[in-house]
This record gives structure tokens, sequence and C-alpha cells, in this order.
């Protein structure tokens, strides 16, 4: 049995377009489509989901289709749904966020602890409408990249688009200053090069995608600005998280909480494997 793409909605237009956003995704990879919708228990309401569904249809109408209304609270209930499933796509906000928030307070949450990729529809139609014809990663030194990398680059795949890797860095220290070493210096000195770390992460991965278009991107700067002015011509920005030792959930850190918050596109958090 194929396991489904998840996408949570709740009956505001950021859900709806979520849905857009799910049934797209869903024929592109001939994945079933499932609605989750999360309610208290005394709200017997499928309008939501009559709703969704019928977006779905008109949007992807040779795509498997399926639904459900969970009485717990939305995040748990999508982090649950997202054990089994190809991914999790919600809306950047919810009806029941404060104004002015610029993400969804179950959007954070889900993203924060779910077992899948989570896929946050953000940005305007022409971001979410696969109109750049361009995917974006950020690559980091070390190993929390790797299945970012392979999302990005299945994705890229399927959508025969390029694949643009970023990875951003920054000097330690001035050309003529020496200060005296700090506790980190005996490991900042055996970072790799940094055009080397990129090429470390696409070279067993690009050979499964031969066809696949990768342009790499070298930054000197904080990550978040790199990865944002990367994303403003990107239809989807793709991040990894490392998994916190001995707790649940992701550490999703200051990097993957300013592109959540203010990536012009959709935005896939996918966990370390």
């Amino acid at each position: 049995m194929t396991i489904p793409l998840v996408v949570g909605i709740d009956g505001s237009e950021e859900s709806l377009q979520a849905v857009d956003w799910a049934a797209g995704e869903a024929a592109r990879h001939g994945v079933p489509l499932h609605l989750v919708h999360a309610a208290a228990p005394a709200q017997e309401t499928f309008e939501p989901v009559t709703a969704a569904a019928e977006r779905a249809r008109k949007g992807a109408p040779t795509v498997r289709l399926s639904s459900e209304v969970l009485h717990e609270d939305a995040a748990s209930a999508l982090v649950g749904k997202g054990r089994n499933a190809f991914a999790l796509v919600l809306g950047s906000r919810g009806l029941g966020d404060l104004a002015g928030m610029l993400l969804g307070s179950v959007s954070l949450a889900v993203a924060a602890r779910a077992d899948c990729p989570v896929v946050v529809v953000r940005g305007a139609a022409d971001h979410r409408d696969d109109r750049f014809g361009s995917i974006v990663v950020g690559v980091e030194d070390g190993q929390g990249s790797g299945t970012a990398v392979w999302f990005a680059l299945r994705e890229a795949h399927v959508r025969r688009c390029r694949l643009v890797a970023v990875h951003a860095w920054s000097a330690s220290f001035g050309a003529s200053a020496r200060p005296p070493p700090p506790p980190w210096y005996a490991l900042e000195a055996h970072r790799r090069p940094p055009a080397q770390v990129l090429d470390d992460a696409l070279r067993d991965l690009a050979e499964r995608y031969r066809d696949a278009t990768v342009s790499r991107q070298v930054v000197e700067g904080p990550a978040r600005q790199a990865l944002l002015a990367a994303a403003s011509d990107a239809d989807l920005l793709v991040v990894g998280a490392r998994r916190r030792h001995g707790h649940l959930g992701l550490q999703l850190g200051l990097t993957n909480h300013a592109v959540l918050h203010h990536a012009p596109c959709p935005i896939a958090v996918v966990p370390q494997i």
C-alpha cells in the first residue's frame, strides 16, 4: 500500500492553498492524498473537509483521495498521521492563529515534531504555482543535510527543474587578526572548504538523479540571509533538521525558524534520518 501525502485543513484560505499545492504534489509523485481536519468533540462539522475535497478533485482529478475528522488538537493529530506519511502539508496560518503572526502555531509545532518531511505552503501565487522552475536546498557542514538534499533532488527530478544547492559560511577571523585560540579553534581548523561541503553533499545523490540540473552557491554570511535570498525566485525551499539527542522532536535552530517565518515560497523541513 502506498503511503499518502497528508494535508491539514481547517477551512482557512491558507489551508485551501495548502490543498492546492498538495494535490499537485500528490499527482507528481503518484501517491494518494489524505485530508485531515482536527476538531473538538462537540464539532461534528465536515464543511472544511467537503470544501477541501472539492478543491483537491478540481486540481488533481486522477489522485486517489480520502479524508477524516480527528477529535484531538491539530498538532498532535497531524504529527500522528505523519508517522506513516509521504509528507505533511500545512498552510502557513490557520483560523485559530492570532493576527500578525508570521507562522501559525500549529504549523510550527508540527514542523518541530513530525517524523516525516513537513511542507509549509507560503508565498504569493507565483511561488506556489511552480512558475520559477527552481528548487533551493540549504546544505550545512556535517551530516544534517543528507536527507534534505535527497528530498530536494527527488523534487527537482519529478518537476524537471533546476536545483540550487546553497552553503553559507563565515570566516573565523580577519586576515590580519591574531586573537588567542578559542576552545573551538581546533574544530574550526579542520572544517572542509565551503566548496567541498557542497561537492561532498551532492556527489553520491547526483549520480542517482543524473538528469537533474544542479547549480552550487557558496555564500559568505548568515545562512538565513543566503537561503531567503536564493528562495526569492524559487518554487520550493528545502532545509534539513537534526533530531534531538535523548528528546522527542527536531532541532529547528535559528536558521530554520527564520526561513519558516519569512520564506517567500513553500518550505520543506526534512528530518535527518
